[in-house]
């Protein structure tokens, strides 16, 4: 198995229970703490494949990722009292999905013959982080990548390694560098509780 495949099954589980995570904390019953964890794991995927005009998106064709999402639902809700206290690991795993879910979304544009930079960074950001803001806009809250925090600006930087990488170096090890790029910027910025600046209000 691929090292981005390993990575992806690792921020599918990641994103799902955050979702998880969101809907517990919403005091949602069980079907809306699995329905939050499938729509944070693949929901960005979906929409990404409906504005690219797939008959029929990635992760409905092959639904092993919503089966691993309603298994890290449950195992959320079973081990909830112990998962809270693995913010810092969860945190990890989300950066390290963030970086697949990106290079996914970044080589997805170029293999379906989209190599215009502007729809390589949409569909990338659109990948790593539309799942979260769908999450947000069902839990009613302003989405997390709007509001703290270095996240969709390393989708963003991930994307456009990708680009400067993809004609020279071919699509694999471009990959490989987006998924990097993104990672690292996400963990340094976790690390050093980096935030955009926001304009100061009168």
């Amino acid at each position: 198995m691929e090292l981005i495949s390993i990575t992806e099954i690792i921020g599918t589980v990641a994103f799902a229970m955050s979702g998880a995570l969101v809907a517990i904390d919403k005091e949602l019953d069980y079907y809306g703490i699995g329905f939050f964890a499938i729509i944070t794991s693949i929901g960005g995927g979906i929409v990404r494949d409906l504005l690219i005009n797939k008959n029929l998106p990635s992760s409905l064709a092959n639904p092993t990722y919503l089966i691993i999402s309603i298994i890290s639902a449950a195992f959320v809700i079973m081990f909830y009292t112990r998962i809270i206290r693995l913010s810092k690991i969860l945190q990890i795993f989300d950066a390290i999905g963030l970086g697949a879910f990106t290079a996914i979304g970044a080589q997805v544009a170029t293999s379906n013959g989209w190599e215009q930079p502007f729809v390589i960074i949409t569909l990338a950001v659109l990948t790593g982080t539309g799942g979260g803001v769908l999450r947000d806009i069902f839990s009613q809250e302003i989405p997390f990548v709007f509001r703290k925090e270095i996240y969709a600006v390393a989708s963003i930087a991930g994307a456009v390694a990708y680009i400067l990488s993809y004609r020279t170096l071919g699509n694999e090890l471009a990959r490989y560098i987006c998924f990097a790029v993104t990672t690292m910027i996400r963990l340094f910025s976790i690390k050093n509780k980096i935030h955009l600046k926001k304009v100061a209000k009168l």
